[in-house]
C-alpha cells in the first residue's frame, strides 16, 4: 500500500456533531458527481453507504435507504417505484428521512413518493423530475460515475487510533462457485438462491455483528452491532413476515440464534461457516444452509 496523502477539497459546516470541525479531503480519485447543495459530513457518510449498496445491484432496479452509516431498507423491484415502496416498508419510520439511492434514472412516479427529509442520489434526472424534487424541497445528487465502477474508487480502509493508523485493503470479496457451498440435505430452489445472494450483498455492507432477513428481494429486518442479540432483534422485528425468508449473517451463528430463526419459520441461512450441531438441526427441520467460507465484518 502506498503512503497516504490528503489533498484539501473544502471545509464542511461541521462534523457528525455541530461542535466538531470537519473538512472534505481527497486521498485518491473521487467519483464524478454533481449537486447544487452543500453536503454535510453526515450526508457524505449516508451517500457513500447507500451508493455502495445499490452498486451491488447496478444492472437491475434497486433502492437503498440509509441514515448515516445505518441501512434502513433495501429492495429490488420491477420498477424503481416498486423497489422504493418495498425498501420503505422494511422500516417505515426511519425511512422518512435519510439518503435514498437509486440504480437507475429517477422517474416522475418515484419522485412523487419522496419527501423533503430525503437526499436523493441517482444516475440521471430529467427536467420534469428535477422540477418535482425542487418543488418539494428534496435535495438531489447526480452520480456521473457508472455504478458498476463505484467500488473501484476505494482500495484502502483507514482507521486512525491512538495506537497508530490502521490501513487495510477494502474487502471486495464476492461469492463464487468455489466458496458457495450448500451443506444441508435440503437443497435450495433458484428463487431461494437469488434471495440468499441479495441478503448477503446487503449484509456485507453492514457493521458487525450484522443480521439481514430478506424475502422476494426485500429486506424484512436489519440489525447490526448487537452481538448475541442481533438475531433475536431481527426476528422480533420481522415477526410473521420472516416465514420462508432468508437469514444472512457475517459471523457463524449459535444454536440459540438458529432456534430463534426457525421459530420464526426462516427457511434458509447464508453464513461464513457453521458447526455440525447446527447442520444436524437444519437437516432435522429441513432447513437450508449455505456457507461462504469467509467473513465480511466491517467495524
Amino acid at each position: 500500500m502506498d503512503n497516504l496523502t490528503f489533498e484539501f477539497i473544502k471545509q464542511l459546516e461541521h462534523g457528525s456533531n455541530k461542535q466538531q470541525m470537519a473538512t472534505l479531503n481527497k486521498t485518491n480519485d473521487v467519483v464524478d458527481y454533481e449537486t447544487k447543495y452543500e453536503l454535510t459530513y453526515n450526508d457524505i457518510i449516508g451517500l457513500t453507504k447507500a451508493t455502495e449498496i445499490v452498486s451491488e445491484f447496478y444492472d437491475v432496479k434497486g433502492v437503498a435507504i440509509t441514515k448515516g452509516s445505518q441501512v434502513t431498507g433495501v429492495a429490488l423491484g420491477a420498477t424503481l417505484s416498486d423497489a422504493l415502496i418495498k425498501a420503505i416498508d422494511c422500516n417505515p419510520v426511519d425511512a422518512l428521512t435519510g439518503v435514498v439511492a437509486f440504480t437507475d434514472s429517477l422517474d416522475k412516479k418515484t419522485a412523487m413518493q419522496l419527501n423533503a427529509g430525503h437526499l436523493v442520489i441517482a444516475p440521471a434526472f430529467d427536467d420534469e423530475v428535477i422540477s418535482i424534487l425542487e418543488k418539494n424541497s428534496i435535495r438531489y445528487v447526480l452520480l456521473n460515475t457508472p455504478l458498476k465502477d463505484f467500488k473501484n474508487y476505494v482500495d484502502e480502509d483507514i482507521t486512525i487510533t491512538p495506537f497508530g493508523t490502521l490501513v487495510q485493503e477494502v474487502n471486495k470479496t464476492d461469492l463464487s462457485k468455489d466458496n458457495f457451498k450448500v451443506v444441508t440435505k435440503t437443497k435450495p430452489q433458484v428463487e431461494q438462491i437469488e434471495d440468499c445472494i441479495f441478503a448477503w450483498k446487503v449484509e456485507k455492507k453492514k457493521k458487525s455483528n450484522a443480521i439481514v432477513v430478506a424475502k422476494d428481494f426485500k429486506t424484512l429486518a436489519i440489525s447490526q452491532g448487537m452481538q448475541s442479540q442481533a438475531t433475536e432483534f431481527a426476528m422480533n422485528y420481522a415477526c410473521d413476515t420472516a416465514k420462508e425468508s432468508v437469514l444472512a449473517s457475517d459471523l457463524p451463528i449459535t444454536i440459540t440464534d438458529f432456534n430463534a430463526a426457525i421459530q420464526n419459520r426462516v427457511s434458509m441461512f447464508i453464513l461464513p461457516g457453521v458447526t455440525q450441531d447446527i447442520i444436524k438441526l437444519a437437516d432435522k427441520y429441513e432447513k437450508i444452509i449455505i456457507t461462504t467460507g469467509f467473513t465480511t465484518q466491517l467495524y
